[in-house]
């Protein structure tokens, strides 16, 4: 049996020199044929896979399209609305004489409210009348006038025109947004959410400029130019007969940082303090509904510390005086011994 099989495999190699093929090239061609039939059955296989995914994905389609065939016909879901904001408007403007912190103060509220108007200056000393008419002709219920007096004091005018009422503000303590820069940084135009302290639901003349702050500052229901994002919050803070306004980001931190923080506030500005000194029944004016007691004018302010000043020339005056009279007082009489040693 040996004998055969090696007279067999003689014969074979015979065969192949005859051919002019080698035993190796032989072999080779057994190893390319042999991968030949392994990639001719998973070609098959592979186009198995292309077609079904091809249609899983179109059966997707299909599913979609009568997804969306059977919501054309359904009713769109009601979204609760307050009736806060319904279709206000606020045009924002201010007085001649206006310094570079209140113009940029008042360009900054421009960009936190999205449902504002602005306007040229106003060159007249009784704004009652001209802030009617230009809220008229904007088609506002709202208005936001800084009056500015001596290039040193501002005062904010919030109402609601034509028929009010109004709120006189004092402000103090103004920071802009390019004067702190803070790390906070929202969208603009985004939806605040306005949060307000616990004082203002306490007082009657509180909550008067609860609301006038609400309908100033509130973004309108489904305003135009509004982002549907609440990623800041408009905090408002009773403090010393003052309001305190701060502007703050609400972030949202990732990875890691999410269970060792959680949502966080940064501020981003501007700052501001607003002290009431009057609320007017009408737009800028009418019958006073409140007047704070505890309210002293810049001019009266500055007046008592001049005449701080004087008083202490004064004081200074007298000293010099007394100073010389001691001086006199204290001389010392002429020795008669002084010239024994002239001679």
């Amino acid at each position: 049996m040996k004998n055969r099989k090696k007279m067999n495999e003689r014969r074979n190699e015979e065969e192949l020199k005859a051919q002019g093929i080698s035993k190796n090239d032989h072999s080779d061609s057994e190893d390319t044929s042999d991968e030949e039939e392994e990639i001719l059955k998973v070609k098959p296989l592979k186009k198995k896979m292309r077609m079904a995914s091809k249609a899983a994905a179109a059966l997707e389609e299909k599913e979609e399209e009568e997804e969306i065939e059977e919501n054309r016909d359904k009713p769109r879901p009601k979204v609760e609305f307050t009736g806060v904001n319904a279709k206000e408007k606020c045009v924002i403007l201010s007085s001649r004489g206006v310094t570079s912190r209140f113009r940029h103060l008042m360009l900054d509220l421009q960009t936190l409210i999205p449902h504002s108007k602005k306007d040229c200056k106003l060159d007249t000393k009784n704004p009652r009348d001209a802030v009617n008419e230009v809220a008229d002709m904007k088609s506002c219920t709202g208005a936001m006038f800084f009056e500015c007096r001596k290039r040193t004091d501002c005062y904010m005018w919030l109402s609601k025109c034509p028929e009010g009422p109004s709120v006189k503000f004092h402000i103090e303590n103004v920071h802009t947004m390019a004067e702190l820069k803070l790390t906070g940084n929202h969208l603009k135009f985004s939806r605040p959410a306005l949060h307000f302290d616990a004082a203002f639901d306490e007082q009657p003349h509180l909550k008067l400029i609860k609301e006038l702050l609400t309908h100033t500052f509130a973004t309108p229901y489904r305003h135009h130019k509004m982002k549907p994002f609440l990623d800041h919050i408009f905090s408002f803070y009773w403090e010393d007969g003052r309001i305190w306004f701060r502007n703050y980001q609400i972030v949202h931190p990732e990875g890691k940082e999410v269970r060792a923080t959680g949502v966080t506030l940064s501020e981003s500005g501007p700052r501001l303090c607003l002290h009431p000194i009057k609320i007017f029944a009408g737009a800028f004016g009418g019958p006073t509904l409140y007047d704070d007691p505890t309210y002293v004018s810049p001019n009266v302010q500055r007046a008592a510390e001049r005449k701080k000043d004087m008083g202490k020339y004064a004081r200074k005056v007298e000293k010099k005086a007394e100073r010389k009279a001691h001086s006199r007082m204290s001389q010392l009489k002429p020795d008669e011994l002084n010239d024994v040693f002239d001679e």
